[in-house]
């Protein structure tokens, strides 16, 4: 079966409702006998031409009596050498219209006569393509159709002309790319959704939001490759394929120059046109080459570097070009950059790939130049060098070793697809065991960031049983990765192997193992996994084996003798500029609960990691500072950080650290009152988490959704979700992150009634608690005891549990306490001193952004009597008292009588009561009623609390 056949046809203009609604608006516009024009700016492949298509196909089908008239043309290059030459082909649209006229003023004669035959839209696409003349002729028509005329003008530009001065004043509608979930959706409908993940997750990547080159990468997929039963294609296919054709010979041989000259890693910023042209001119060429590929919007240069303009044309056309020219322009870029400062290997690199056969002494000078990590070269580079060296490389062995290093370059660079890819030929170039634990180490390093994490530490604990015998230091990194991937299973046990403790009879439980690195919130996702951005030899070390040892007495639950170790971690990575290190000492400042210096590092971290093309580590550095910001109570903060995670782990092809930041996002979600970013992150962070085994983002996931439902005041949903997590069992949650979710299940276990079924998790959180790892803890610990003692135990223990907030800070768990104390002091009968608690409070809930737990506050106020808490609702429901109207939006919500008592406080009978005055004064007869009443109240004026 052929490629195109797997796939259904495009919706070409998937994630444009709103320009579709602009477009639609011009071409109503013109029926209604009002004129107007609108420019269309986009890259290519955005859509410019499935968006004129449509705007050509609607205006049409809305007359079908033949009432509207469209032209339409899309430019050609070669329209720009003959001045007016584009009006020409525009008026070879039409059916029987006279010849063009050559001027202006006679143009918009023209259009005016056929407007006056009935509405008449002109579309023309690329017009950047036609001559001056005509460009200058269509702007000055177009600032002239506003007004009586059922005439209008959709152009399209290329997005570098948007600009053009011949189209100035007119509105400018820009296409950006299409947003990840969209342009997910729309592989999804071309695949019908049976493309396997890791093919959608590479395709996504490849597209970078361009539904164009989505489209034509799928459409020139195999069945077998859709499904990941036969390897991808490389470079990726696009059908149709962009094309150069057309242009001169010498053209497109300084196009391929200047494909060649793109350095790896750096291909967006594209070439050095100095370099191109310099080596053009070695062949008798100069820049003049070039011109009429800018003309064509194949390529333009700016602030001296040469861009290619339609995606994927820069890989298509330099693998289509036969080897041997490939390599003559190589060596035309070697030449031209012996006599320049560049840094060693790209020079080398060229030489490299301009030869036709093995080459030892070359590769040897290509593996020096890649290993001199004081050239600033980046970690992509370094992978292509090692590659080409592989490539001149005629020892099996060697080659495949050389091969697997270019590999975990490749990684480190942020590109997993390359990394495989060079990883499966090294694999069947060398069975040598040192190979083989080479190739997995890097393989399990990759299933680390995407893929199944206990496949991951197979494959590492694989690794460290080849690589111990020839490279010792290799296995102990090996062994160190392995303690990542049990972290993000879940496995305490195969944690504490991986640190290098044999397994006992069972494995660690209760305090001990919850005092693992914790995040603000939950702990850091792959602590022990910061791997340096150079092989760092983890044993010889010595802040990786003061890492180890500290993990291991956290892990036995004896945090207290483990914070000189954690103290001597940070101090070591704070004297290094290497992310790896400084990751692994900002993990340990979390693991000792020093906020500041998590921030101070992590911030390091992650500008390391930038400035060492380290692509692969910014993601995970952004998680820990997003987990540090949560912890301090920051959450905008905090989902600044996630969100910036979000997208370098989606670039780098890291979907496992993906799922943690969609988790980060879900819990700032439940603390800022953002129902449908709490459900469609905690999906996301699901989705990855059920695929790939990762027991840390299912939870925080599960958490999120509880903690919201806490905040709408829905406090069995809340339970029953906590429930499984945090109380023992064969669903319990991750073993680090059950303690951190225990203060929200005992507060939704006793508003749901259940307080009994928490004291268990109370007394285990009260142990967890005394290890010091959360500087919250002592004070959730006191809130916890509050909420379960009898009346005449809790107000002493709510004081005991403010006064610790105020020596931890935090806001948000502040006021948590703060409304939960308020609550009681009112259902005591004592609401003056409720109302001080709930101002506060409140006010602490609008200062962090806590949007869903200040309508709670506002909601306690109002039935404490506190004037001007909130605006009175309007119509219909201002009738009611303010603990009617609570009764009213619960049961419209769908609650019981019994579950509303259980929520307010108060008895199935007061509610009741309530609920029949309700039904009188509103005139509803049923809940159905009620609920459809309260809805439309609601939808006009918003209420302010619960």
């Amino acid at each position: 079966m052929a490629g195109p056949t797997t796939v259904t046809t495009p919706f070409r203009t998937a994630g444009r409702s709103a320009r579709l609604r602009a477009v639609d608006a011009l071409s109503d516009g013109v029926h209604a006998g009002r004129g107007g024009a609108l420019v269309l700016a986009a890259a290519p492949g955005l859509g410019r031409t499935a968006l004129l298509a449509h705007a050509a196909r609607t205006f049409r089908s809305r007359h079908p009596s033949g009432a509207g008239t469209v032209l339409s043309t899309r430019a050609v290059p070669a329209e720009s050498l003959i001045p007016y030459s584009g009006l020409h082909s525009l008026w070879c649209a039409g059916a029987d219209l006279p010849a063009p006229p050559e001027s202006p003023g006679a143009l918009l004669a023209m259009v005016r006569d056929l407007a006056g035959r009935g509405p008449l839209l002109l579309c023309v696409d690329d017009v950047h393509l036609w001559d001056a003349a005509s460009r200058a002729a269509l702007g000055f028509t177009a600032r002239r159709l506003a007004g009586p005329h059922p005439a209008g003008l959709l152009v399209s530009v290329t997005e570098r002309r948007a600009d053009d001065p011949h189209l100035a004043e007119l509105p400018v509608l820009r296409l950006d790319p299409l947003a990840p979930d969209e342009a997910g959706a729309l592989f999804d409908e071309l695949t019908r959704g049976e493309a396997a993940p890791a093919v959608r997750d590479e395709v996504l990547r490849a597209a970078d939001g361009n539904p164009g080159l989505l489209h034509g990468i799928v459409a020139g997929l195999t069945p077998p490759q859709l499904s990941g039963r036969a390897a991808l294609p490389r470079p990726l296919p696009a059908r149709p394929a962009p094309s150069c054709g057309g242009l001169a010979p010498e053209t497109g041989q300084v196009l391929l120059l200047a494909a060649a000259a793109h350095v790896p890693g750096a291909e967006s910023a594209g070439a050095d046109a100095d370099l191109v042209l310099c080596a053009a001119g070695a062949t008798g060429l100069d820049g003049a080459a070039l011109v009429p590929a800018e003309a064509a919007g194949v390529v333009h240069l700016a602030d001296g570097r040469v861009r290619f303009d339609t995606p994927g044309l820069r890989e298509r056309l330099y693998a289509d070009a036969p080897p041997a020219r490939r390599r003559a322009a190589h060596r035309l870029l070697a030449a031209a950059l012996d006599d320049t400062r560049t840094p060693p290997l790209l020079r080398r690199l060229h030489r490299a790939l301009a030869a036709a056969g093995p080459d030892p002494a070359l590769a040897a000078a290509l593996v020096a130049a890649a290993d001199d990590t004081g050239t600033g070269v980046g970690h992509a580079e370094r992978a292509a060098a090692l590659a080409a060296a592989a490539d001149l490389t005629e020892a099996a062995r060697e080659r495949a070793l050389r091969r697997a290093a270019a590999a975990d370059h490749a990684r480190l660079a942020g590109r997993p697809a390359r990394a495989r890819e060079l990883l499966a030929t090294a694999r069947a170039e060398s069975t040598d065991p040192l190979v083989r634990g080479a190739v997995e180490l890097t393989r399990g390093r990759l299933a680390l960031g995407d893929g199944p994490v206990a496949d991951a530490r197979e494959a590492l604990l694989l690794a460290a049983e080849l690589l111990l015998p020839h490279d010792p230091d290799a296995a102990a990194e090996a062994r160190f990765c392995a303690m990542a991937a049990a972290w993000d299973m879940g496995d305490a046990r195969a944690y504490l192997s991986a640190l290098g403790t044999p397994l006992t009879a069972t494995a660690p439980a209760g305090p001990s193992a919850m005092a693992a690195p914790p995040a603000p919130t939950a702990p850091a996702a792959t602590p022990p996994a910061a791997i340096s951005a150079r092989r760092d030899r983890t044993a010889a070390d010595p802040q990786a084996e003061e890492y180890r040892a500290a993990m291991l007495v956290v892990m036995r639950g004896r945090l207290s003798a483990a914070s000189r170790r954690l103290r001597n971690v940070v101090d070591q990575g704070e004297r290094a500029d290497d992310p790896g290190r400084l990751l692994r000492a900002g993990v340990a400042a979390l693991v000792a609960g020093d906020l500041a210096a998590a921030s101070r590092v992590n911030a390091r971290a992650l500008a390391a990691a930038r400035a060492t093309g380290t692509d692969i580590h910014v993601p995970q550095a952004l998680e820990h500072l997003a987990y540090a910001e949560l912890r301090a109570g920051r959450h905008a903060r905090a989902r600044a950080h996630a969100e910036e995670g979000l997208r370098a782990a989606e670039a780098t092809g890291q979907c496992n650290i993906a799922a943690q930041h969609h988790a980060i996002l879900a819990l700032v979600a439940s603390v800022e009152g953002d129902g449908e970013a709490v459900t469609a992150r905690a999906a996301a962070a699901a989705r990855i988490a059920d695929r790939h085994g990762l027991a840390q983002a299912a939870t925080l996931a599960q958490w999120a959704l509880a903690r919201h439902e806490l905040s709408r005041g829905r406090a069995p949903e809340a339970a029953a979700r906590l429930g499984p997590v945090v109380r023992p069992g064969p669903r319990r949650g991750h073993f680090a992150v059950r303690m951190l979710a225990v203060p929200c299940y005992v507060e939704a276990a006793v508003l749901a009634g259940e307080g009994e079924r928490a004291r268990g998790c109370v007394a285990e959180f009260a142990e967890w608690a005394a290890q010091g790892a959360d500087p919250q803890a002592p004070a959730q610990l006191a809130r916890c005891h509050a909420l379960l003692a009898g009346p005449e135990e809790s107000d002493a223990l709510y004081a005991v549990a403010l006064a610790r907030h105020e020596l931890s800070g935090g806001d948000f768990e502040h006021a948590r306490t703060q409304l939960l104390h308020g609550k009681w002091l009112r259902r005591r009968r004592r609401p003056g001193e409720a109302r001080g608690r709930l101002r506060d409070a409140l006010v602490s809930f609008e200062r962090c952004g806590a949007r869903a737990w200040a309508e709670q506050a506002r909601a306690e106020l109002r039935a404490t009597g506190e004037a001007g808490a909130a605006e009175p609702p309007e119509g219909p429901l201002s009738s009611l008292t303010p603990q009617q109207l609570r009764i009213a939006r619960r049961v419209a919500e769908g609650a019981t009588n019994r579950e509303v008592a259980r929520h307010l406080s108060v008895s199935p009978r007061t509610v009741d009561h309530h609920l029949r005055n309700v039904f009188a004064l509103l005139g509803v007869r049923s809940r159905v009623e009620l609920s459809r009443l309260v809805a439309r109240c609601e939808q006009l004026s918003p209420h302010d609390g619960r």
